[in-house]
């Protein structure tokens, strides 16, 4: 048994996520996690909601809440729609913990006494109507590298370079369009060109990385300089170094606390569990791995930002050093990353009503259809565009008309024959019998070596094949035919139903809910595929504060590795099945895009009014 560590990237608490973000960090992980699990192996799977940085101040000031507030809503929100996804989080946690606070201190104060922060200055963009430091991300230019229009103050998507704010070419605010004013104010750095060759020859030892990623990631030390740690901000970790642990204008910034949550959500689990050191299986160990799991603008700060930390952490840069409390911590196995999602041809916007969030698709399909669908038609390794027809085929010719419907003929004739499983007549047995099962008991090591690889996509393709020669097998035999031979009957059935049940079993990991179903529908009893569930708990440090956060037993029993074919056992009941999966009307799929016109032309009002209105106000504060 190995211990696996499974990292997912922290959603934004300042909003509902939608598809686009789910298909990046959220199915794909918990795809990995499942399959790692069914092999025996011990998984850790944490992340949480990210709450600090200048974006929640600006939503929280739209709203007139506090920060916290607004972290607290969409903190539950976020957990709720995960949490319905299936995704089996040993913990889903949140960065305004104060165990959170004291491990993100404990790396600074690390980095710094290893030399690999310092203080510095640097200019910040200041809003000249408010006063307040603007984000990062809500300021826009021109990106001074590459000419392209749309840079961020942080990162230009267009060609990946990072930015500071006032190196862009004609900056504006996205908030309210005015040009900022730069301001030089005292900061702390990390000093990541001390950690790029340590951190560049990480990168080089890395193999069955996606190309996509490993080449982007080793571009990002084309040029490195290094990058301010800190904002002139109340709204975050405060810095703790004396002169500043108390000043309530200077905090960590979010981008810095935020990748450190992996260690600290893994620790709070352990205390949680009540076994304070039980982390380090999965974060001391070099032989326990660690993969990451996120959406392509994420890269960043997984393969060179949170190893420059680790790195500085660990004392493994070029100033030497050693390793704190924690460490020597693992640098990260893999860091897997998908590309961006698409809706009906249209870039994902929340604010121009491009968007389908999670709870939304979830409260009119089956969980199952959704994640079936990120998974064979999702961004794996290239863009891909969500639409409402292909989400609609895919769920009605393959889950519906393909593998439900097989699901149900094969345990509704032997309900109706048998009622229970036939047993098998060896002499009865044909080479077509003997074939099938052989095929799908082949299945699981290509089908595991293509999730092991990150190839979800190629992997239930392989998965839904077996589905199809299953189908062919019945069409083959016909066991509604067979008349007046109990024993070949019997024997048809039972080789069916082994097969259904290894498809199973090899679609587990991506349909989780309608696993345990199938399962169900053969004659099976408890828990085939654990759930995630939600507990409201306490603040381990501070009593007053409570929380949802994501949890659940997902152990298999010490003998169960069913990543594998599991023999059925002659007897067994099997009563009278229900559907597994309903096919999607022609209708809907209609309505949605009806729906989705309508959000679109509806939003495109409102921000020209609200553009309009930005214009007047500035030209009524230039008179």
């Amino acid at each position: 048994m190995s211990h696996i560590l499974v990292n997912v990237a922290w959603p934004y608490a300042n909003g509902p996520r939608h598809i686009g973000h789910v298909a990046g960090f959220g199915v794909p992980s918990d795809v990995y996690a499942r399959y790692e699990r069914m092999k025996g192996n011990d998984v850790l799977m944490v992340s949480g909601t990210d709450e600090h940085g200048t974006p929640i101040l600006v939503e929280a000031d739209k709203e007139g809440v506090s920060a916290q507030e607004l972290a607290n809503r969409y903190n539950r929100v976020i957990t709720k729609d995960l949490c319905d996804l299936g995704l089996s989080y040993d913990l889903f946690t949140r960065t305004t913990t104060a165990n959170h606070e004291h491990v993100v201190q404990e790396m600074f104060r690390q980095c710094l006494k290893n030399g690999y922060i310092y203080k510095g200055t640097q200019k910040v963009a200041i809003s000249p109507s408010t006063g307040r430091t603007l984000p990062d991300r809500y300021i826009e230019g021109t990106c001074p590298l590459c000419g392209a229009d749309g840079a961020r103050g942080d990162q230009c998507d267009a060609c990946g370079n990072e930015l500071d704010p006032d190196e862009l070419i004609n900056p504006v605010s996205k908030i309210n369009g005015e040009t900022p004013r730069f301001e030089e104010t005292e900061h702390y750095f990390l000093d990541l060109p001390a950690l790029a060759e340590a951190n560049v020859n990480w990168l080089h030892s890395r193999e069955g990385w996606r190309t996509n990623v490993i080449n982007f990631s080793l571009g990002l030390f084309n040029e490195v300089k290094p990058r301010a740690i800190t904002r002139d901000i109340d709204w975050g970790i405060p810095v703790p170094v004396e002169g500043w642990i108390d000043n309530p204008n200077k905090r960590l910034y979010v981008w810095f606390d935020a990748v450190i949550g992996y260690l600290s959500a893994s620790i709070e689990w352990a205390r949680r569990q009540g076994k304070p050191d039980a982390w380090r299986d999965w974060w001391c160990d070099p032989k326990s791995p660690g993969y990451y799991f996120m959406g392509k603008d994420n890269i960043t700060f997984h393969s060179q930002i949170w190893p420059s930390e680790m790195l500085a952490y660990n004392g493994a840069g070029s100033k030497g050093g050693e390793a704190g409390i924690y460490g020597p911590l693992n640098m990260p196995e893999q860091v897997v990353a998908s590309e961006f999602m698409t809706m009906e041809g249209k870039k994902f916007s929340s604010s121009r009503g491009i968007v389908i969030y999670v709870k939304d698709i979830l409260a009119r399909y089956p969980v199952d259809a959704v994640r079936y669908y990120i998974s064979i038609a999702g961004p794996e390794n290239s863009d891909a565009d969500f639409t409402w027809a292909e989400f609609a085929r895919h769920n009605n010719e393959e889950l519906a008309a393909s593998w439900g419907n097989l699901v149900n003929r094969v345990a509704n004739l032997i309900n109706k024959n048998f009622g229970a499983i036939p047993p098998l007549d060896e002499d009865s047995m044909t080479a077509m019998d003997r074939a099938l099962l052989d095929q799908t008991s082949d299945a699981f090591a290509l089908v595991g070596s293509l999730i092991e690889r990150h190839r979800q996509k190629n992997a239930l393709t392989e998965a839904m094949r077996v589905v199809a020669d299953i189908n062919k097998y019945i069409s083959a035999t016909e066991p509604w035919k067979i008349k007046d031979d109990e024993d070949r009957l019997g024997t048809v059935l039972h080789v069916a139903a082994q097969a259904v049940s290894d498809a199973n079993h090899l679609l587990a990991p991506f349909l989780p809910h309608a696993a345990q179903k199938v399962w169900e529908a053969l004659g099976g009893t408890g828990v085939f595929s654990p759930l995630p569930h939600i507990e409201e708990v306490e603040d381990l440090d501070n009593p007053d504060f409570k929380y949802p956060i994501i949890t659940g037993d997902y152990r298999l029993g010490e003998t169960v590795h069913p990543w594998e074919s599991e023999e059925l056992v002659a007897g067994t009941p099997v009563p009278k099945p229900s559907p597994i999966f309903a096919k999607i009307p022609k209708e809907a799929v209609e309505e949605e895009l009806e729906r989705f016109a309508s959000a679109l032309s509806e939003r495109q009002r409102v921000e020209a009014e609200r553009l309009a209105a930005a214009k007047k106000s500035l030209e009524n504060s230039e008179k």
